[in-house]
Formats: structure tokens, sequence, C-alpha cells
């Protein structure tokens, strides 16, 4: 009797585990028919750990890749530098200090205007020796024609005529050599003695470096800097980084395009023109030039984009752009590889064409079958 009663005690106690059970083996196998949904893929990692199983494949569009001609690309970064060859230095001289400043940092002048003055004793000097000069010559030359005429009349001898000749063109030597010194101090020696002289531009352009300040001492070339750095920039250059696995894809005269960050709707076209002779043993990567014409667009220290085209075409795949996945800053499409699996596959993308198509530099051969949505098929294998 206590046996039996035991019995259906534990009868009893089994009933809820076996209903819970029996629930749970009711949702496992059963989908919801109202909401019409394709049931949940089953990923399958026995075999190969790219592969997904999925019950119905025929719920994901396939499309076959097809076939582009492109030039190869290699885009890079770049920095915008001025032309070394169309920049031209200020210099003065004459030392002394500087009492006024006309022209800025970043300015836009024109040649011949005035950048800064400077007071010189150096100028003053000059101007000094060239007026001693002048008076030195009038002397020499009223003792010329004196001593001329006194000759004429057998007064003196050939020999101090001579003497007086000599000393005549000895002080016209030394006028010459003042009035030269004061131009390449920058002063007009017809001009009312000054001590101050005016420093112009060579040429027209920007002043992309300045050295000086208003009251600042100006020393000789030997042991300062220039005072200004004007660049012409109509035309500059893109000086890029090129790691050295990527230098077989460039040469001197390939085109690049431009491409601003500042202005993303405008796409300027260069040429290369340099490739640095030696790596930079820090990140391994070689200097490469490209002058290009700046509209006015482009400024000093400027990061821009630079996209090289390579001479020769090579066939590339396209597919829609929704059969490219972007995933954890990379790109995947998903090729079927039969039995209802699909190979996740990692694919480098290319630039959009039309049609809302894009290029595929690798990863994927032309003919070969991707899945047409692959966020789609994405979000239905992680449900």
């Amino acid at each position: 009797m206590k046996r039996g009663c035991g019995y259906r005690m534990i009868g009893l106690a089994s009933i809820p585990v076996l209903a819970s059970l029996l629930g749970a083996c009711t949702a496992r196998g059963s989908t919801d028919s109202a909401s019409g949904s394709p049931p949940p893929a089953i990923v399958d990692h026995n075999e190969d750990s790219s592969a997904i199983r999925v019950d119905h494949p025929e719920h994901f569009p396939l499309s076959t890749a097809t076939a582009h001609d492109a030039a190869p690309e290699l885009s890079v970064t770049g920095v915008v530098s001025p032309d070394v060859a169309r920049a031209v230095p200020v210099v003065s001289l004459a030392s002394g200090r500087v009492v006024d400043v006309r022209a800025r940092l970043g300015d836009r002048v024109d040649k011949g205007q005035l950048l800064l003055r400077i007071q010189s004793a150096d100028v003053a000097a000059a101007f000094s020796d060239y007026r001693k000069a002048v008076v030195d010559r009038a002397l020499a030359e009223s003792q010329l024609e004196r001593a001329q005429a006194l000759l004429d009349r057998g007064a003196i001898a050939k020999k101090d005529q001579e003497v007086a000749q000599d000393a005549a063109a000895k002080a016209r030597v030394d006028v010459e050599n003042a009035t030269e010194r004061l131009r390449v101090l920058g002063i007009d020696a017809s001009r009312p003695p000054t001590p101050i002289v005016d420093v112009v531009a060579p040429a027209s352009g920007v002043i992309t470096e300045q050295n000086v300040t208003n009251a600042a001492g100006v020393k000789s070339l030997d042991n300062s800097p220039n005072l200004f750095t004007i660049s012409d920039l109509s035309r500059v250059w893109i000086v890029c980084d090129v790691y050295e696995n990527d230098l077989p894809a460039v040469g001197v005269g390939d085109t690049a395009d431009i491409h601003l960050t500042a202005y993303p709707d405008r796409v300027l076209k260069g040429r290369i023109n340099n490739i640095g002779a030696m790596l930079d043993p820090t990140i391994r990567t070689a200097k490469v030039r490209i002058e290009v014409a700046n509209p006015g667009l482009l400024r000093i220290g400027m990061f821009v984009t630079a996209t090289f085209h390579g001479r020769s075409m090579e066939m590339r795949a396209v597919v829609p752009a929704a059969a490219v996945l972007h995933l954890h800053d990379r790109d995947w499409v998903y090729v079927p590889v039969g039995d209802s699996r699909f190979e996740r596959r990692e694919v480098i993308g290319g630039q959009m064409l039309a049609d809302n198509r894009q290029e595929l530099r690798s990863g994927l051969r032309p003919g070969e079958r991707v899945v047409a949505n692959a966020l789609v098929f994405q979000n239905t294998v992680e449900q």
C-alpha cells in the first residue's frame, strides 16, 4: 500500500516537467504562420568555419558578377606644399633696425610693392662715401683741365698732365663704385641722402614665411634668415607618402585625382613628376610629388586624398551595391558553395558605377554568383 502511494506521488510530480518538455519541443518544431517570415538560418561550423547553411536558400536571390575593365587605382593621403622653384626669398644686404613693416604672413603682394623699411648705418656710410667720391671727382677733373691748359702753353711737363689724368680717372672709378654699392643696398643714388632703405617684393605671390617684426634687428646675410619668402601658388605640389609595397603601382608621368576634404564636389587633376629615391626608415614610405594647377582652393598645409591611376587596364568584377556588406571596416559578400551553404568572403570594394553597381578590386571573379542583398542575409543569419 505504501509502495502504491509512493508511485502515484512520483507520477504527479513528473507532470509539470513533462509538460514543459512537450512545450519546448512544440516551440522548436513550429514556425509562426501568421508572420510569414522565413525560418531562421542554421549555422553549421562542423566542416567549414566560414560556411553557413540555411533551410530555405530560395528566399535569397543570387546575382552574377559581371566583368569591367578599369585602370588600377591607389589612394593615399597628401599635403599641399609650395613649389620650391616658385619660392623667392626676400633679403636685405643692409643691416640695421626695422622701423616699418608693411606686409604680413599670408598677404598677397605684387612685384615692387613695399614690404618694410630699415634704418641702416651701412646705408648712411655708403651715402657718405658716395658724396665724398663725387666731390673728389669734381676736383680731379678740374685739376685735369688746368693741367691740360698748362701743357698746351708749355708751362708743365707731359708727366704732370698724365698724373692729373690718372687722378681724374681714379676719381670716376670711386664714384662708380660708390654708386654701385648704394644700388646693391637698394638705394637710388639720385635721391636725397637718407639712412632708410626700402625693401620691396622681388616677385608677385603670397608671403609664406615671415621672420621679421617691427623694431627687430636685421643682420648680414651670413647669419640672418630670410626676411620673407614669397611663393607663387598658381601651381603647387601635393607630397604623398606611398608604402614601399605600393610603389610598383605608381610611376613618373602617371595621372592622379586630387580630392579635397573641404570641397568634396571638386576633383583636381595632377601628374606625378618625382618619386623619392629614399624611404622613410620609420614608416617605410617614399615621398611621391604631384604637380597640380591651383584654382585658388588649395592652401599650404591642407590635407588631401590623391588617387593614382595606372596606365594598364585590368578586369574586375562588378556586383550590385547591395551585395556588398560593410562589416568591421571590411567588405564582404556571400557566395553559394552548394548544398544550401554559403561562404562569407572578404573583398576589396572599388568605385561606384552606374545603376547602383559597385566595382570589386579583388576577392571575386567575373562570373561568380553572390547573394544579391547581403544585409538581409546577414540579419536572417543572426536571428
